[in-house]
């Protein structure tokens, strides 16, 4: 049985949907709080940095067409 491109693309996106942010907390809470005394992460605040950082950075996402 094979799957759709679709199916597999989905699945795939939803695996670095879960897994970047918990990548994200783990280099956070294995550098920051010995470099900068800051306090370590949870899974879901690295998941909002993600989202801050995108809309931060990403060009074109809100309207900055340099």
């Amino acid at each position: 049985m094979s799957t759709s491109p679709a199916l597999t693309l989905l699945l795939m996106a939803l695996a670095f949907f879960f897994i970047i942010p918990a990548v994200l907390q783990w280099l956070w809470n294995i550098t920051m709080p010995d470099v900068f005394s800051l306090k370590e992460v949870t899974y879901w605040q690295s998941f909002r940095l993600i989202i801050i950082s995108a809309i931060l950075f990403s060009p074109g996402l809100i309207g900055f067409n340099s």
